[in-house]
């Protein structure tokens, strides 16, 4: 990795030599940076290859889905359209339809029976839970049974984007500044087989190699009052006295990352529940079954003192190894959330979020008030390119990618084709 920072180092060195004002400044910096990332292969991701356990079909039923996923410790996996296991290999484009995570099936399958618990009391009957997730979806076989091929209704699949081995940071930048992919599936020129997966944080992790660069302190050594994010509004939260089926219909709701738990009196962050945190449910059959009648507070206080933290399972560790865990998520405890300050700057956000195998933070004031939630995504839309060039057309797939995306590149400039 160092070898190719000290061969791209030239390049932004100068550029800044070709500086004869603000506007031509900023012209020759976002060039630099664009052949610096051109540069930096994805094959730089420690782990990267070794990432990969199974892929999902879209004939697979919501409850076995779910099953694989608990039982081999992913957050998620691909899934493939693939029927008849005999029949010839389709190109990438055609085999995998989408990537499916484990907490939105089991939102939904929450949702759902919801809906099919107020059906029966609307009837005059009552239903209660009886029983664990799995149990439930025994029970229930119009939600048990459904094929994850035919969730396209209820909600949208996480696009499938991939990448190659020797595609290079700034083709995964684009693609995640332009899509709201928290993964970039690893496939092989020759084969449409799935061999890795890039996640976000692991290119953060990337990202601070280059730390200590021009280009990079640039950006980087920015106050998080100075950066521009997106226009969002207040991280979603409940109060600690409300239910934790509150925070989880706010999860399938908002598709959010988490829901901060806030203190009624004081507004004080007191601690979050996020996404991943639902695998809790699945483990514990007694959270599952009382989820309309503990607090948000108590949730959050439930988690095992022996959950290992990100500390104990070490830094060197593969980051997307860590990223991709269900159950031992090596990420901070559910009462301890991570938190900066606007003074704070990107960089030390960054290995904050790295440090502790984050993909968020809450932005707080003096008095512990969340102002606002910061994403990965967010930290990623700082290092995207300043603009797509028609120069760097990111080779066969990136032209299949916006394709498929319904994008093209028109005059230097992003257009949706409908």
């Amino acid at each position: 990795m160092q070898e190719i920072l000290d061969r791209t180092k030239p390049a932004s060195e100068n550029a800044a030599t070709l500086n004869n004002s603000d506007e031509q400044s900023q012209v020759d910096s976002g060039s630099a940076l664009q052949q610096f990332l051109d540069r930096i292969p994805l094959s730089s991701v420690s782990g990267i290859q070794s990432s990969f356990a199974l892929e999902l079909k879209a004939g697979d039923t919501v409850k076995d889905a779910i099953r694989m996923l608990y039982e081999n410790d992913l957050f998620g996996a691909p899934m493939a359209d693939v029927l008849d296991p005999n029949a010839p290999r389709m190109e990438f484009s055609y085999r995998y339809i989408g990537f499916l995570d484990f907490s939105t099936m089991v939102l939904w399958c929450i949702e759902e029976y919801e809906s099919f618990r107020q059906n029966f009391k609307n009837n005059g009957l009552e239903k209660e839970r009886d029983g664990g997730l799995f149990s439930t979806l025994d029970q229930i076989p119009q939600i048990g049974h459904t094929k994850v091929g035919e969730l396209a209704k209820p909600f949208v699949w996480e696009p499938f984007f991939p990448v190659h081995l020797d595609d290079t940071l700034l083709h995964a930048l684009l693609l995640l500044s332009k899509h709201p992919l928290r993964v970039l599936p690893v496939i092989q020129h020759s084969d449409p087989q799935v061999i890795g997966l890039v996640t976000q944080n692991a290119l953060v992790q990337l990202l601070l190699e280059s730390s200590g660069l021009e280009w990079f302190d640039n950006i980087a050594d920015k106050a998080l009052s100075d950066l521009k994010l997106e226009a969002q509004e207040h991280a979603s939260f409940v109060f600690g006295d409300q239910t934790v089926a509150d925070a989880l219909h706010i999860l399938w709701e908002t598709r959010a990352w988490t829901v901060a738990v806030v203190d009624r009196q004081s507004k004080k962050l007191i601690g979050c529940v996020r996404n991943i945190d639902i695998y809790h449910l699945v483990e514990n059959d007694d959270l599952f079954r009382n989820i309309k009648k503990l607090t948000a507070e108590e949730f959050i206080h439930s988690e095992p003192d022996e959950t290992e933290t990100s500390s104990e399972i070490g830094y060197g560790t593969s980051m997307v190894a860590r990223n991709l865990h269900l159950k031992k998520k090596c990420v901070p405890k559910m009462d301890s959330p991570l938190t900066n300050k606007k003074s704070d700057t990107l960089k030390q956000l960054m290995k904050h979020m790295t440090e502790k195998n984050s993909r968020f933070t809450f932005l707080v004031n003096e008095n512990e008030e969340v102002i606002r939630l910061i994403t990965v995504r967010d930290v990623i839309l700082q290092f995207a390119p300043p603009c797509v060039s028609s120069s760097i057309d990111g080779g066969g797939f990136f032209q299949i990618a916006l394709e498929q995306s319904g994008c093209h590149v028109e005059d230097g400039t992003l257009v949706r084709d409908h």
